[in-house]
């Protein structure tokens, strides 16, 4: 048997704090890290493997020979498997093949912490390190104020492997590509964020990189993981944020995954009930298991230390919070108390907000949750789950659902466009169209709205005007700031060719003047999340299908009105109440003819008279361009 060296990188504090659940830094010590030890230079590795009766590294360093590298079991009861062989270099490509103490069963297993791993149908792990060097260092010090919560958040939410693709080579674009192509069209944009969809490794193409078996390895697809770190360094030199998608709810059968990873139920739930997810076909984390607690929150923890991240979109909370979610009578077990909410992922959850605000107070992180579950986005002293935000999906599927329908029948809707503001305020809400939205038979959203091909475009961008006005922080999936017309194809690149014809290239325009108007116009970001930044001129024209309301920032100077005009129809002298005397000055109008409009604009300033309306002291006449969005400032 070739020599392993015993070694460790534990104290008996670090299992003390793994067994407890609280060990938030793990990826420092399991793994496969480069060593020296007595003088010679090799590799250290750790596993996790409780059940085990032996465990064996195996390699293109050994021929893959079993038993060649037998690791020592730890004396205590951690379970955990280590050693140190020497000459074993950065690159070698490893696996471990477990015996278990469960019938003998033998499984050949990818590191569940490596750093980098195999692609194109291969599965092992890669011995990797990097000294990468950080060049983001003004942005990560003045970071809190872009990521504030008082502070503009517009997030392009994106698909690396078919945001662009490489042509002539038919092949993804690389890290090092989309650090020059994407940095440079964030920042036309006007984006302040992005959010990548996972880039975690994974092995199956059209699971979008939700079902991961690489958790702590940038996907090898796109290069290597200081490439990665180099992607995001480019974006926070640009000054743009970087959130990751991150999937806890949980992890895919693959042979060389996480699941039955010893010949037990190591860190799947081993109930059926609790650990299988029917809708993904796929593995639910134990979250009961403080092991298992200490892995999850560890991981979060490297991703937003080891690659600056500056929020973590947490996937599917919903299907984490309920023990019946997607599961009919008999299929589910309630909880110890009769309830139907999953106990250890609510406690899971709060102990991971708790450890990232603590450990990293200028970062958020958002929930996809699509339920009333309370509290969510409030902090955990306060009873909550400790969210920084979360995604308002009812405001999604209404207002989707609305702007579908003609103009002629709105009217009889109007409710489901004014209902989110009847609880706007009891979350930090973000309102997504995101990648969900534009598969699997929905069409893209230029592709739900109605009317012939200039009512199209006007809707979309009253639609878009409308979301940025909304109280809340915003994402967009890609492809939809230039209309993309086709649903998202993960296969595919997005339909750059179609800012070639005016409609899309002018809807380019507009909404990258969005985002303008957005980023630079306090009353829209300060008080998004308070009831203090939004007051109703009028909710229920309906017969007109008008909305107008005031957003407010800190400072009433900066106080801005908006009306949708929700109909194609143009309505001149149109009256709406206003709080303060002076002028109206029209700011921003989608109708706008460098925008694709047809040009109705309020040009001059409009005088604001002693006439009370809408429940107002004073009001003003304006008019209101076809299914167009206005903003108006006050001046004296």
């Amino acid at each position: 048997m070739a020599q392993v060296i015993a070694h460790s990188l534990f104290s008996e504090f670090d299992i003390n704090l793994f067994q407890a659940g609280k060990h938030y830094r793990l990826y420092e010590k399991f793994g496969s890290h480069l060593s020296t030890v007595n003088g010679i230079d090799g590799v250290y590795f750790a596993v996790w493997a409780p059940t085990a009766k032996q465990v064996s590294v195996i390699g293109d360093f050994n021929y893959w020979m079993e038993g060649e590298h037998q690791l020592n079991v730890r004396w205590d009861s951690s379970g955990i498997w280590e050693g140190f062989i020497p000459h074993v270099k950065k690159g070698a490509i490893y696996k471990y093949k477990i015996q278990s103490n469960n019938n003998d069963i033998k499984t050949e297993k990818a590191d569940p912490y490596a750093r980098r791993y195999e692609h194109n149908s291969k599965t092992g792990s890669i011995v990797w390190d990097d000294d990468y060097k950080w060049k983001d260092k003004h942005w990560m010090k003045t970071r809190k104020k872009h990521n504030a919560l008082d502070a503009p958040y517009s997030v392009y939410e994106i698909h690396l492997g078919s945001w662009k693709r490489h042509v002539e080579e038919q092949r993804f674009m690389s890290y090092l590509e989309l650090a020059d192509q994407l940095v440079n069209y964030v920042t036309d944009m006007n984006f302040t964020h992005v959010e990548f969809m996972p880039i975690m490794e994974f092995p199956y193409d059209p699971s979008w990189g939700y079902q991961i078996t690489g958790y702590f390895a940038p996907t090898s697809r796109f290069g290597y993981p200081e490439e990665f770190k180099y992607l995001v360094d480019k974006l926070h030199q640009a000054g743009i944020g970087v959130i990751l998608d991150w999937v806890p709810s949980h992890f895919p059968e693959d042979a060389h995954g996480l699941g039955f990873f010893d010949g037990s139920h190591l860190y799947e739930h081993p109930d059926k009930r609790k650990g299988y997810h029917q809708d993904w076909k796929s593995l639910i984390f134990n979250y009961g298991r403080n092991e298992v607690k200490s892995f999850l929150i560890s991981n979060a923890v490297f991703w937003l230390d080891q690659f600056h991240a500056d929020g973590l979109r947490v996937d599917a909370v919903a299907s984490m919070l309920f023990l019946d979610y997607s599961r009919e009578d008999g299929e589910w077990e309630p909880n110890e108390f009769g309830g139907r909410e999953n106990l250890d992922a609510i406690a899971f959850l709060k102990e991971l907000n708790e450890e990232v605000y603590k450990s990293f107070p200028d970062v958020q992180t958002i929930a996809e949750e699509s339920t009333a579950f309370p509290g969510v986005s409030k902090p955990v002293f306060l009873g909550g789950l400790g969210f920084g935000m979360k995604w308002m999906m009812g405001w999604m599927h209404d207002t989707l659902q609305y702007f579908a329908k003609d103009p002629i029948y709105r009217k009889y809707h109007h409710n489901d466009i004014t209902f989110s503001l009847a609880y706007a305020f009891t979350e930090n809400f973000m309102l997504p169209l995101s990648h969900d939205e534009v598969v699997y038979g929905k069409k893209s959203i230029l592709g739900r709205m109605p009317g012939d091909e200039w009512q199209r475009f006007a809707n979309l961008r009253l639609l878009y005007g409308y979301m940025f006005t909304h109280p809340g922080t915003k994402l967009l999936f890609m492809g939809g700031e230039f209309a993309q017309q086709d649903e998202w194809d993960f296969q595919n690149s997005l339909d750059w060719h179609l800012l070639q014809y005016a409609s899309h290239k002018n809807f380019q325009n507009f909404f990258k003047a969005l985002n303008t108007l957005y980023k630079t116009t306090p009353a829209l970001f300060e008080k998004g999340f308070s009831n203090d930044g939004f007051e109703w001129i009028s909710y229920d024209d309906h017969e007109n299908c008008v909305l107008s309301y005031i957003r407010k920032g800190k400072y009433a100077k900066d106080n801005v009105v908006v009306v949708c005009n929700l109909t194609p129809t143009v309505r001149e002298h149109y009256r709406i109440g206003v709080t303060q005397n002076g002028m109206l000055k029209e700011i921003f109008n989608s109708d706008a003819k460098t925008f694709g409009g047809s040009g109705i604009l309020n040009k001059k300033e409009i005088p604001i008279a002693n006439t009370s309306w809408n429940g107002k002291s004073y009001s003003a006449e304006i008019t209101l361009p076809p299914l167009g969005v206005s903003l108006f400032k006050f001046s004296k």
